[in-house]
């Protein structure tokens, strides 16, 4: 009889570009009924063995309720992957603050519990950077970020002001190559390296999420980046069933950490014929 899996995804997809569905017959082939399940939906997780967050690409609209449900998954005799503790860690981007500690060469980060406009302005002399970025420290899919230039303008610090009055938020330098040469991806399995992409934003833009009109390319990752992100991924406690981990080169060439994702990256199983199967494996072996 095969074991049930649940991916956890969100009540409508339509605005979102999504490829799990690629993982499903390598899912079969091991002995998983696969079901993609919206995270709001009252379920009895006692019915699956696994549970995947896959694509609840909403949830930071609502935390808490969201952690709720994770919590639910936890208390029932489901695996949850990847696991709460590590989803904790990951929701607050702190955590690059911690990975830094641990070795990890990050972009740059400034974190404020609150706006001051003051305060603000001070990054862009402490970045040494014409340009810097606002992002909230819990935040998804490029939502309520700004790239600013000096000087601020009252309307601009009126509006980062509403938006960040409540919401503590971090600041980083704007990294050129974002737009020149795009940001890199790498994906791990079990611990594994996988495959990597390149995504490059659209003309004039900095985000980098296909949503927005970015191509996504795959690649084959130069050597020192893999070690790179094998190092950031292997300091990760306790060590991840997936990861995306992000980075962009700096002017020196190095490359920086820009987000390690361990919630519900997207894993782009299509630009890689062997990445399903491979994610597959490792989240079968998460279950043993």
């Amino acid at each position: 009889m095969d074991r049930r899996c649940a991916y956890l995804t969100m009540d409508d997809m339509s605005n979102f570009v999504a490829d799990s569905d690629l993982s499903f017959a390598p899912m079969a082939e091991l002995g998983w009924e696969v079901e993609m399940v919206p995270w709001r939906r009252d379920v009895d997780w006692n019915d699956y063995d696994l549970v995947y967050i896959c694509t609840p690409w909403d949830y930071q609209n609502d935390v808490t309720a969201f952690l709720g449900v994770l919590e639910a998954v936890e208390r029932s005799s489901a695996k949850l992957v990847n696991s709460l503790k590590l989803v904790r860690w990951n929701l607050e981007k702190t955590y690059l603050r911690e990975l830094e500690m641990r070795g990890a060469d990050i972009v740059p980060s400034l974190f404020f519990d609150r706006f001051d406009a003051d305060r603000v302005a001070a990054c862009f002399s402490a970045h040494r950077s014409g340009r810097i970025v606002l992002k909230p420290v819990v935040g998804a899919n490029a939502d309520h970020i700004f790239v600013l230039s000096e000087p601020l303008s009252e309307d601009v610090i009126g509006e980062l002001r509403q938006t960040y009055e409540s919401r503590p938020f971090f600041v980083q330098p704007f990294i050129d190559s974002v737009q020149s040469e795009g940001e890199y991806s790498l994906f791990f399995f079990g611990g594994d390296y996988s495959h990597a992409i390149l995504k490059k934003p659209r003309t004039g833009d900095f985000r980098t999420q296909e949503e927005h009109g970015a191509d996504i390319l795959s690649i084959e990752a130069p050597p020192a980046l893999v070690e790179t992100a094998r190092f950031v991924v292997g300091v990760v406690s306790p060590q991840p069933v997936y990861v995306r981990a992000d980075f962009v080169r700096d002017a020196g060439e190095r490359f920086l950490l820009m987000e390690l994702e361990l919630i519900e990256p997207s894993l782009y199983f299509r630009t890689d014929p062997g990445s399903a199967r491979r994610f597959a494996q490792a989240l079968t072996r998460a279950v043993v």
